[in-house]
This record gives structure tokens, C-alpha cells and sequence, in this order.
């Protein structure tokens, strides 16, 4: 298995939750056209419970990336985001091909998405780096023929 973790400190304000609030999503591999409903989702709910519009951005931004490549490069998965103390978590489950080389696919730029793809204006290897980008912390475990696992939190 491979793994990587990234992680960032912030300073922000803490909003105080009892138990962590959960929504789960299937990531339809099928349809590429109804990639980033979950993230949509995500942010609508965010909106209610009254975050920050700056918190919102980087959840949706982290979400929506992560959906596109589980559609992209392994035929959809679950995601995952809890809402707890201080915290917004998304983890992202799929079971395609792994990530052989997690460092090289974290580089700006570097993608495997086929050209079908490229020419719809996906796969430009931004999709990994906008998700550490947006996130205060990020772990990447991938086994090669299984599937990747990928966690995300957003601090606030």
C-alpha cells in the first residue's frame, strides 16, 4: 500500500457540534454528467447550517475534484463528509486501478486521464493538487488493483 499525508495549520473560528453530522454519497461511474452532484450537495447543506462562504469553497472545491477523478479514472465510489467539532472530513472511497506513483500524481500537471476525456477539459492534472491545495490536511492510501481511499479535512 502506498500512502501519503499532507497538513496545513489555521486559525479560525470554531463552530461547536455535539456528535459529527454525516452525508454519504455514491459516485456514479457511469455518468459522467452527474459528477459533482455530491459536492453540489455538500454545499447546499453547508449553506444551511450557516458556514462561511471561504469554508464552503474549499469543501466543494476539495469534493468536486476528488468526484471527477473517481469517475475519470475508476468508474465512481462513495464519498463521505463529516461535519464535526472544529472540522469538516471528506473521505472519498473508490476500488479502480490505485495510484502507482502517488508522488508523480500529485505534481501540477501530471494526469492519466485518457483523451476522450482531456478533450471535454477534464483530466489536467490539477485534480490531486487543488485537493491538498483546499484542504488543511489530506492522506492518500492507495493499493495498485484495489482501489484509493483519500481524506480530506477543512478546518474551521
Amino acid at each position: 500500500m502506498m500512502r501519503a499525508e499532507f497538513s496545513m495549520q489555521t486559525d479560525s473560528e470554531v463552530k461547536q457540534m455535539a456528535e459529527p453530522l454525516i452525508f454519504s454519497f455514491d459516485v456514479d461511474g457511469e455518468n459522467f454528467t452527474s459528477a459533482g452532484q455530491a459536492s453540489a450537495q455538500v454545499k447546499k447543506n453547508l449553506r444551511q447550517l450557516g458556514f462561511d462562504p471561504e469554508t464552503i469553497r474549499k469543501v466543494a472545491i476539495a469534493m468536486y475534484e476528488g468526484e471527477i477523478n473517481m469517475v475519470i479514472h475508476a468508474g465512481g465510489g462513495e464519498a463521505e463528509v463529516s461535519v464535526g467539532d472544529g472540522y469538516i472530513e471528506i473521505k472519498l472511497i473508490d476500488h479502480g486501478p490505485g495510484i502507482a506513483n502517488i508522488e508523480q500524481a500529485m505534481q501540477e500537471g501530471f494526469s492519466t486521464a485518457p483523451d476522450n476525456i482531456r478533450s471535454l477539459g477534464f483530466g489536467a492534472g490539477m485534480g490531486l493538487p487543488n485537493m491538498k491545495r483546499y484542504t488543511d490536511y489530506m492522506q492518500i492510501d492507495s493499493v495498485v488493483g484495489e482501489g484509493t481511499t483519500i481524506t480530506m479535512k477543512v478546518n474551521y
